[in-house]
């Protein structure tokens, strides 16, 4: 793939993702891999410090973005939603794979 081909792909999609972790807290992160990214946060040091003592963790929701910045918007939005808001949210959009 020559320069001029790289520079016209299409920007991957980010994705805000929240993980369910074994004590039943809720995780909320970015990324532009979902499934990478969970392996990482069940089986790699590359997951989120806070998922490591937490394990293993589920993907029980996601919504895709067209950039990092729109995807971290709405990733701070969520966090600053209460426990109830969340579970709203993520029983409001089953199934949602």
């Amino acid at each position: 793939m020559d320069r001029t081909q790289v520079m016209h792909q299409e920007p991957l999609p980010w994705f805000v993702y929240l993980l369910r972790c074994s004590d039943q807290t809720l995780y909320t992160g970015i990324t532009t891999n979902l499934e990478q990214r969970l392996h990482e946060h069940n089986h790699s040091d590359k997951g989120a410090k806070y998922t490591r003592g937490r394990r293993p963790v589920h993907l029980i929701y996601h919504e895709q973005k067209t950039s990092r910045s729109l995807a971290a918007r709405r990733e701070c939005e969520i966090k600053s939603f209460s426990r109830r808001q969340k579970e709203e949210l993520i029983k409001n959009s089953l199934p949602f794979l």
